[in-house]
């Protein structure tokens, strides 16, 4: 394996390949948190950091990670502890947006215009948000809102993610590492430990309950489905949300009843054999036996961090698909 760390800075046309300590780490969450590249390298002469400059790291010449430094720690051995974020971490800005009849890809390419980020592949969301009004929220807020009421009115969940420098929006059947017949598998060989937990005490509802003010009537109007067999054994766990104008409320209770009506599992595993082609929101296969269950399908990737050292790449997975919410 071979990582190369490009770090350019501020105004500057050169480029450097700093001597970097063994242990870079770039990590990656579905929701709400840009991409993250830390790095620690030996204070010289030559090399001089500073906020803002740009970062890209390769990994046996395929690109990885491209983003710009945005906290540096130092010590009296002279290390520097580096932390640079890619182009979503300028999604935590706060805005006031008032839209229209907007997809949430139309809503992602109107702030990358807005706020001069760059864009790569945005697939077409399909459900059109009769409108919206965000204040004073920042803009991971937004997109996340817009792609919850694509995913709670269409059933269709997209990933929002940094493509080497470019915003880039893909629906899940887009997201699988592989290709039929040689997707990833992660298995008993390739991880080396897992931890496995299920329950009902967080994101589990069997009845779902939906209110709609409607102005043009003056009455309140409720679209409710419930699961009786799931109520009878855990008891009415229930949901309750308001709904906007222009939503369909009884496909959209169904449509929360299926996602939330059932146990939810939490499946992480360390120490599995690295490969740079899975993020957040990548869709691998996973083949475990867990004891009183075994798995053999695609899960969701949550959450994934990635250590490079000098002849090793290993990653920690936090996974969710099916029965599993991570």
């Amino acid at each position: 394996m071979n990582a190369e760390l490009w770090i350019c800075d501020i105004g500057s046309t050169k480029g450097y390949m700093p001597a970097v300590e063994e242990g870079i780490e770039w990590s990656t969450e579905r929701r709400g948190t840009p991409g993250k590249l830390t790095f620690r390298l030996v204070q010289d002469d030559i090399i001089h950091i500073q906020e803002g400059a740009s970062v890209h790291l390769k990994v046996d010449g395929k690109p990885v990670f491209s983003g710009f430094v945005f906290t540096r720690k130092r010590n009296k051995d002279r290390i520097i502890e580096v932390t640079a974020y890619d182009q979503l971490r300028y999604l935590k800005n706060k805005h006031i947006c008032v839209y229209e009849n907007m997809t949430a890809s139309q809503l992602v390419e109107k702030i990358a215009v807005d706020f001069s980020l760059n864009t790569g592949t945005l697939e077409d969301t399909g459900f059109v948000i009769a409108s919206g009004v965000e204040d004073n929220v920042s803009l991971f807020d937004m997109i996340e809102n817009a792609l919850d009421l694509t995913l709670q009115n269409r059933g269709d969940l997209f990933v929002l993610y940094d493509d080497f420098g470019r915003l880039t929006l893909k629906s899940l059947s887009s997201m699988y590492v592989g290709e039929p017949g040689a997707y990833l598998m992660i298995d008993e060989e390739t991880g080396e430990n897992f931890e496995y937990a299920s329950g009902i005490d967080s994101d589990t509802y069997n009845k779902i309950k939906l209110v709609y003010d409607n102005e043009d009537t003056g009455k309140r109007e409720v679209y409710i489905a419930k699961d009786g067999t799931h109520i009878n054994q855990w008891g009415v766990l229930q949901y309750v949300e308001t709904l906007q104008k222009g939503e369909n409320g009884q496909a959209k209770a169904d449509a929360l009843l299926k996602l939330y009506n059932s146990k939810t599992k939490n499946l992480k595993i360390t120490n599995a054999i690295g490969d740079t082609r899975v993020r957040a929101g990548s869709m691998v296969v996973v083949n475990l036996a867990l004891g009183d269950m075994n798995i053999k399908n695609f899960m969701l990737v949550e959450k994934v961090r990635h250590i490079f050292k000098a002849d090793a790449h290993f990653m920690d997975l936090t996974l969710r698909g099916g029965e599993f919410i991570a």
